[in-house]
């Protein structure tokens, strides 16, 4: 890979205009102001995902769809999110080091906010999954603007930077199904077409926040090349790494768990809380109280991790999230069953924090942005094999079905961890 890239300073490619790279020791004054602009950005997507999540099996009960059916639909419908996506993010990756980052995390905004619209005009089911096809020209900004946050944030506040990045998602996971079911349904009585229409709103404000209120940041090498070789040689890049490999499998199978479940979580709730006034309440307290904690944890199971080390952190956090998983469709109440739900999401937080921190310090600088970039195809690959094993086994089983897969999944990979993963390089003490 290294053939490819050449420093900043020389000439950009034939392709493109020439956009010269940031100065590692010049306009870091505004570094906040990046982040905080990114920070907004994440959290309002994870919002608006959040409440299509969270509200797919009561929009498919609103159109008809039998609950035999229900059941299938919901882990086909989630996988529809990344079976787009997923191929095209290498590239997007590239195209941001290229050209503009900016326009690519922009171009993500006004793709979400399309998708918004169409979920909320969606009629039938047959409409709903082409607005979630959609999705797919969303993915590949996350990466991209960890990249950006690399390249700007000086290194004696890298690691709190990116715990502080990383809790953006799951906040914006929280707050959506507590705002949407608890404030906007069941509190002034909005349908769900109003509310994903919201989020529409929302995505175009963050689309622009980022336009205007946020400079262009470039990395600090540039790739040169056809944009097709420079994605392939940035996914061999990650794949001829053995210590990568091992934290990119690590992000997979704690993706693969969490694509298995979450999709049935509201069905969950709903064995507990019967259909009616109230259900939607309950799916904003469990939902999203699960994320916020969630956002927590994440910092927290950084900290942890620099003092006790990355193998016990990370198999205490597999072990723990295997059990909740284990006892969440076993909750006989709203209460015990968001405790599950915590347990799980501040686990998966706590591991998702200690990747995002290994790739930032381990990756060599010169595939370091490429990398950042590919940091979320662990979870698109697991989105899409997620929800279809998981539509599979749950008309078969119930929707606890998925829970004690997941569960398995989780316990399996702490084995695995504390048995033969001995030599994942841990960040410099400082």
């Amino acid at each position: 890979m290294s053939s490819q890239l050449a420093p900043a300073a020389q000439p950009a490619p034939a392709t493109g205009p020439a956009i010269p790279a940031i100065d590692d020791r010049h306009g870091r004054d505004d570094w906040r102001v990046i982040v905080v602009v990114f920070w907004l950005t994440s959290m309002v997507e994870g919002l608006g995902v959040s409440q299509v999540f969270a509200f797919l099996p009561t929009y498919l009960s609103q159109m008809g769809v039998p609950q035999a059916e229900r059941l299938q639909f919901v882990g086909l419908f989630t996988s529809l999110i990344f079976i787009v996506g997923a191929p095209l993010v290498p590239l997007w990756g590239v195209w941001a080091d290229m050209y503009s980052r900016k326009a690519v995390i922009v171009r993500s905004c006004l793709v979400e906010a399309v998708v918004f619209v169409g979920v909320a005009f969606s009629r039938e089911p047959w409409q709903l999954a082409l607005s979630l096809l959609l999705i797919g020209f969303q993915l590949g900004n996350t990466g991209v603007m960890l990249a950006g946050i690399r390249d700007v944030v000086p290194e004696r506040r890298l690691g709190t930077t990116m715990a502080i990045f990383g809790a953006a998602g799951p906040i914006g996971f929280a707050v959506g199904p507590f705002l949407g079911g608890f404030v906007l349904i069941d509190g002034l009585g909005w349908s769900l077409s109003q509310v994903f229409l919201l989020s529409a709103l929302l995505s175009l404000g963050t689309g622009a926040l980022v336009a205007i209120g946020s400079r262009e940041v470039r990395p600090s090498v540039v790739p040169q090349g056809s944009v097709v070789s420079l994605a392939f040689g940035a996914v061999r890049g990650v794949v001829s790494d053995p210590a990568i490999v091992r934290i990119f499998a690590i992000y997979f199978v704690t993706y693969l768990a969490n694509q298995l479940t979450r999709p049935y979580q509201p069905l969950i709730v709903e064995g507990v809380v019967p259909a009616g006034e109230g259900l939607a309440s309950a799916i904003g307290i469990v939902i999203g109280l699960a994320a916020l904690v969630g956002a927590v944890a994440a910092t927290i199971g950084g900290a942890l991790g620099d003092r006790l080390g990355f193998r016990p952190v990370l198999a205490g956090a597999l072990v723990g999230g295997g059990f909740a998983l284990l006892f969440t469709p076993l909750a006989p109440t709203i209460a015990l069953l968001a405790l599950t739900v915590l347990t799980f999401t501040a686990c998966n937080g706590s591991v998702g924090a200690m990747v995002f921190s290994l790739l930032s310090t381990e990756v060599p600088p010169e595939r370091r942005s490429a990398t950042l970039n590919l940091v979320y195809l662990p979870l698109y690959a697991a989105g899409i094999i997620g929800p279809i094993v998981g539509g599979l086994v749950a008309p078969v089983t119930g929707p606890g079905g998925p829970f004690v897969l997941g569960a398995s999944v989780f316990l399996i990979a702490a084995l695995v961890v504390v048995f033969r993963v001995r030599s994942v390089r841990q960040p410099a003490a400082t």
